[in-house]
């Protein structure tokens, strides 16, 4: 296991789809979600391995990485990304985080844009709830532990026909959920809480693809169409499921995340082996169905 040792706290991370030609391949950055670790995209590992370095941490409080004394701020963890970058040596990285992640994301295109390729953010808003949600569910935690909110992580995060047809997928995101340190999970939340970024879209100058999933009770598409709409070179996308998009349309994500980071100025594929019916244009955007 791979750890960066910072001064209050340690980031755990892995690598994927080093190799022989690893150095001609620019790297990826995952950024998971509020109350899960970085296998959350184990999906996406094989395929998008082929093409790019892939870098996947545990955010602050999460997984195998520490739980420093909270609250956290966004600021933070945008700032445990780009800690993460120096101490690898990587100046610069494709993005792509969901929820949490993509909120960090968002704050990364508007403070360290140039550290930072292009920019997928999934199941996200420029701000998500409000100031009093998140009072109400620190609190509820507090009392109660995570273990208290498992059957209503999972209505939120995934359709009764996901929960049928992959049940072991179901229980292995759950059963992280649970284990999320308690400090972590709340330290987030009060960085959730205070986080809106809606103001500084305008900022990011970074090609953004803002995935959504079509039924997320979360964050809606429209949170994503909005983000889209504000930065400079957005385009969204719309695929079948409930939060945890990624998961839900897996291949589509998969593919619709290749097309956008490989496709070159002239609209063609840049990367050899992906066809030209993946490419998606940047320039407005497109919806798939549910």
């Amino acid at each position: 296991m791979a750890y960066l040792e910072l001064a209050g706290h340690r980031l755990h991370y892995r690598i994927d789809g080093e190799g022989i030609g690893s150095q001609e391949k620019p790297w990826l950055m995952f950024c998971n979600s509020l109350g899960t670790d970085l296998h959350m995209w184990d999906g996406q590992i094989s395929e998008l391995s082929r093409g790019f370095r892939i870098l996947r941490y545990d955010s602050r409080g999460h997984g195998l990485s520490s739980a420093p004394s909270g609250p956290y701020a966004l600021s933070d963890l945008g700032n445990d990304a780009i800690a993460l970058l120096d101490g690898l040596n990587i100046d610069q990285a494709h993005f792509c985080g969901l929820s949490i992640g993509g909120l960090t994301g968002q704050w990364l295109g508007i403070h360290a844009g140039p550290r930072l390729g292009s920019i997928a953010v999934c199941a996200t808003a420029a701000k998500i709830g409000t100031a009093e949600s998140w009072a109400a569910r620190i609190d509820f935690v507090r009392a109660n532990g995570l273990a208290a909110l498992k059957d209503a992580t999972v209505e939120r995060w995934f359709t009764p026909q996901f929960q049928a047809a992959r049940p072991d997928t179901v229980a292995a995101v759950i059963d992280s959920f649970v284990a999320t340190s308690i400090e972590g999970y709340i330290g987030c939340c009060a960085a959730l809480a205070e986080a809106d970024l809606r103001e500084n879209l305008r900022q990011i100058v970074n090609p953004v693809l803002a995935v959504s999933g079509a039924c997320d009770p979360v964050c809606p598409p429209n949170d994503l169409e909005d983000i889209a709409a504000y930065v400079q070179r957005g385009t969204h996308l719309s695929l079948s499921g409930r939060h945890i998009v990624n998961m839900a349309s897996e291949q589509a994500f998969n593919t619709a995340l290749i097309s956008f980071l490989t496709i070159g100025p002239d609209g063609r594929a840049a990367m050899p082996g992906i066809a030209p019916e993946m490419a998606m244009t940047r320039s407005h955007r497109s919806s798939a169905g549910p």
